[in-house]
């Protein structure tokens, strides 16, 4: 067997079964240790830590807040500095809770009238504030370009502003999260790209493009060989399954065991 290490993304994932709390009994259940989810605030602290110990499961990646009118976050909004505080110290709450040491800090949208260097100014002092808020705590921010099909006028849409931005908060508490769905649509060139992306990142996620089915289905990325890639380059961590199941979450997850690898040795 090879040595990836997978987990689910529980939204997008195990949707048939209902809640949070179900989803995460039946993504053990389906043989998986470890789980992500972007927005957990919808359950409460106490039910969450209830069924991670009752079900020997961890938490490995939440989102910020991303508000509560689409805007996606709020770190590279001018005049939303109280409530980009308030989501990142909200996450970390649970983080601190639950185990979890990933926080995806989200950027938020562009604001028309607004340059994207007031933006990126903006964005640098507030992951610079969350930095100083996530060292003590052992935990590490995350902040993850996104594609202009799946997150139009999204601020952080380019994987070379955000290698710009990490340089310039300059703190081993940020890192890049690498998701090569979002990679293939931005840059393309993976190959290349994940070698130069890798050693500032924190966190990868994974889905086939363009439909964000299971890595084996039908589409433009060859995910046996960026599989065996990534072993090549020694990446050690979690790799999230942030796709769309085609049909049944369980029954499209044939795939692991078909590319060489176990979720019972992670």
């Amino acid at each position: 067997m090879n040595t990836l290490c997978f987990c689910a993304n529980l939204s997008f994932m195990f949707l048939e079964y209902g809640d949070l709390l179900l989803r995460m009994e039946a993504a053990k259940l389906a043989g998986f240790s470890a789980y992500e989810v972007a927005f957990p605030y919808d359950a409460s602290i106490e039910d969450l830590q209830k069924a991670q110990s009752e079900l020997g499961i961890s938490l490995e990646l939440i989102n910020t807040f991303p508000g509560e009118n689409g805007e996606l976050g709020f770190a590279a909004t001018p005049g939303s500095e109280e409530a980009f505080k308030n989501s990142l110290h909200m996450s970390i709450a649970y983080a601190k809770a639950l185990n979890c040491t990933r926080i995806h800090i989200m950027s938020g949208k562009k604001v028309a009238g607004i340059s994207d260097s007031v933006m990126e100014e903006t964005y640098v002092r507030n992951l610079i504030y969350a930095a100083n808020m996530l060292e003590p705590e052992d935990m590490i921010g995350l902040i993850e370009p996104i594609n202009k099909y799946t997150g139009p006028n999204y601020f952080l849409d380019d994987f070379n502003k955000a290698l710009s931005i990490l340089q310039r908060v300059n703190s081993s508490n940020i890192k890049l999260q690498l998701d090569i769905f979002h990679l293939q649509q931005i840059t393309g060139d993976l190959t290349n790209n994940i070698v130069r992306l890798l050693p500032y990142t924190g966190h990868i996620q994974i889905a086939q493009v363009p439909d964000r089915h299971e890595p084996n289905t039908f589409g433009e990325i060859d995910y046996k060989y960026i599989l065996q890639l990534l072993e090549k380059l020694q990446y050690n961590r979690w790799i999230g399954l942030e796709y769309e199941p085609i049909q049944g979450t369980v029954e499209g997850l044939s795939w692991i065991e078909g590319y060489g690898y176990d979720l019972i040795s992670c």
